[in-house]
Parts: C-alpha cells; structure tokens; sequence
C-alpha cells in the first residue's frame, strides 16, 4: 500500500468496531497491517469476498493465543512489528501471555495500543458496555436531541469510531513519531470515554461563555434550537440542512427563501424568536421539492446541502468528482482520506477472510518453514 506511513508496520489483534476501524485507517495511509484472528473465526472463503469494508487493505493470519505456541508465534511477529493495537476488556492480554510486558520485552520500540470503553483503569473499566454508554458517561449524549424529547443516540459515530478508532489511530501515529525519537515504545490507553469528551471541547467552550445552556438541550444554536441551522422537509418527502449562522449567509437565506422582507427575520439571534421563525421557514421548505431547492440553493454561500442517503451520497455529483466513494470488488465504499499532495494512497485490497494469508505472513515476518508446519499441525495456526 502506498501512502505517507509505507513501511511502517502494525499487528491488529481481531476485535470489532473501533479497533478494525483503526487498523483500516492506519493501512489506508500505507501502513503495513496484518489483522490476527482467531483459529476458531477460520471458515469457508468459497462465498467471495469479505463484506465488512473496516477489514480492507491488510493480510489476516490466524493464531491460537489460548496455546503457548500460539502466543510465542505473535511475540515472534512483534519482534519485526513498530506497533500492535487490540481492543479487549483490562488484563486480557496479559493472561494470554501477550501483553504489553512481554511484547515490550521482545521489542523495546513497540507502540502497544489499547482501545477500550472506559479505559485500563477507574471503577467502569471491567464493565462491559457500547458507543451509548460512552458517550452517555462522557457527557456527550445529553445533548443530541430536540426540545422535549429525549436525548437521541447519533448512530454509533461518535464514541466508536471519532471517540475511538480515530482516537487510537491518532494516539498510535503520534507514539511512533516519539519512539523514532527516543527509540522506546510504550503503552496508548486510548478510551472511547475520553475521546467522546474530547470532541465536546467546543461546547465546553462554549459553556463557558454562556452560549450553550447544558440543561436545555435543543434551544442552542447547533443543536436544532435555531432557525437557520436544522434541517427542513420538502414537497416531496425528502430533506435539506441549512448551516446559516453567519450574517452575510444568513441575508442570503432570506433572499433564497423570499423571506427578505418579512420584518420578523431581522433579529437573528433573538432566540425566543426561534420556534415561530422555525416554522415560518419550514412552511416555505415544504413548498417546493428537494430538486427545486437544489437548483436554487446549491452552489451559492447560503452553507445548504441535501440531505443524503448512502447510496445518494455516492452518486452525488461533487462526491463524484472528488472520488470520495469507491468500489472495490464490486462493493462501494468511501475512499481513504485525508489526501496527500506527494505521498498519495492507493485503492485498499479487499477485505480478506479470517486466516487467508497466514503461511504467507508468518513467512514474510521471519517465522522458517518448519516452525510454520508445526503451528499449523498442533491447531497453534490455521490456514483458511
């Protein structure tokens, strides 16, 4: 894989959500990530290619790190390894014999990263729990919602894969920069309850400033409270967003909508004149088609975009210019980004089955043949 971190190289302990979301972003900048799985999660590859897009662009070798050989087999690869992430619950790697202790001991410069709920300590970190629970305790869920009504989980975006995956990927890359310098690795407690709280930075800011009332959740001016910053249905079903906070966007808006001369409009930030002025603009949304807003709206400054779905978005003339989806293996998915002026990516390789690559990658990382037969014979290894 081409990209700005070819030759670097990483060792993906298989889990899911956040962790396979790292990996992917790590290989869809180049690096080199081989995905370990189970022995048990080795099947019958006859049905084609993996669906899950999150396991694109790496190999997939499958070990039993129940068994000691097993074990001893991933500290072999993490000697030739710059870094090694895994998502399970406090302690579960060092019971196999695989923590970062002994990972560190075979490789000095290691990055050992950890993705977690509630991270490797405090009275929740044995708890079990999901993207809801994360973002709840981080004080990032109370807030996604409309007035009166209760607060609205945003997909699972937030706390597995911008609170999370991405929190890892991030913490990773700036602990290899680190070691490049200092030539020691060391241990990325990324927790999904940290990172979710991170990304409530700027209404912490905000807060702070009394622009955003913690305990009125929908009446501020992200959250759906204004008028010009929601999203408003059509004649015909479908939906828009309108982001004009800005006064010179906010002047246009008026003047796209025909609203120019309606006195009631000219306090913008009057917010008890939210509600009535909401409805006055979705009255005038629900007159004509999303099309016919389209032609009216897109391409000015009044910071409007269709409301989209998946396969509308891939389809949509400005993602398509910009290559934003692709399809590999027939698949459509979204490319890798961000972009890079000289050290471009390349298309990820398709997804592959559990245990698709692993005499290939025990061979390639430094295991001799007859090791990689006796894994293979004693159920240590399987290929698929």
């Amino acid at each position: 894989m081409a990209g700005p971190l070819s030759g670097i190289r990483i060792l993906e302990i298989a889990g899911i959500g956040p962790g396979p979301f790292a990996a992917m972003m790590l290989a869809d900048m180049g690096a080199e990530v081989v995905r370990v799985e189970r022995t048990q999660a080795v099947r019958d590859t006859s049905t084609g290619s993996h669906w899950d897009v999150m396991l694109r662009g790496r190999r997939n070798v499958a070990l039993d790190l129940k068994q000691a050989d097993g074990a001893d087999a991933l500290l072999s690869l993490v000697e030739r390894a710059d870094a090694l992430i895994e998502g399970f619950r406090p302690g579960v790697m060092e019971r196999l014999g695989v923590g970062p202790e002994q990972c560190l001991a075979r490789n000095p410069k290691l990055v050992f990263g950890r993705m977690t709920g509630w991270g490797q300590d405090g009275p929740y970190a044995n708890s079990a729990g999901h993207d809801i629970n994360y973002i709840a305790l981080a004080g990032a869920l109370a807030h996604f919602g409309r007035a009166g009504e209760p607060p609205t989980p945003p997909l699972n975006m937030v706390g597995d894969f911008g609170g999370g995956g991405m929190l890892l990927a991030y913490g990773v890359v700036c602990a290899l920069l680190e070691s490049q310098r200092s030539g020691r690795g060391q241990v990325v407690d990324a927790a999904m309850v940290d990172g979710s709280a991170v990304l409530m930075s700027m209404f912490w800011a905000f807060k702070n400033i009394g622009m955003f009332d913690e305990n009125a959740r929908g009446t501020n001016l992200l959250d759906t409270g204004a008028h010009f910053y929601d999203v408003f249905e059509c004649a015909d079903g479908e939906w828009v967003s309108v982001g004009s906070i800005e006064p010179q966007f906010y002047a246009l808006l008026l003047e796209k909508t025909g609203l120019s001369g309606d006195a009631a409009f000219a306090g913008q930030m009057d917010r008890s004149q939210w509600p009535s002025l909401k409805k006055k603009l979705a009255e005038v949304f629900r007159t004509k088609t999303r099309a016919q807003w389209n032609t009216i709206m897109e391409g000015t400054d009044v910071c409007y975009a269709p409301v989209l779905r998946m396969s509308e978005a891939a389809q949509h003339p400005h993602n398509v210019s910009r290559r934003t989806f692709v399809e590999i293996d027939g698949i459509t998915q979204p490319s890798p980004a961000p972009r890079y002026s000289r050290t471009s990516t390349s298309v990820p390789t398709p997804p592959a089955h559990a245990g698709a690559h692993t005499r290939a990658v025990l061979a390639d990382w430094g295991l001799d043949e007859r090791r990689i037969e006796a894994l293979i014979e004693s159920g240590a290894a399987k290929q698929s």
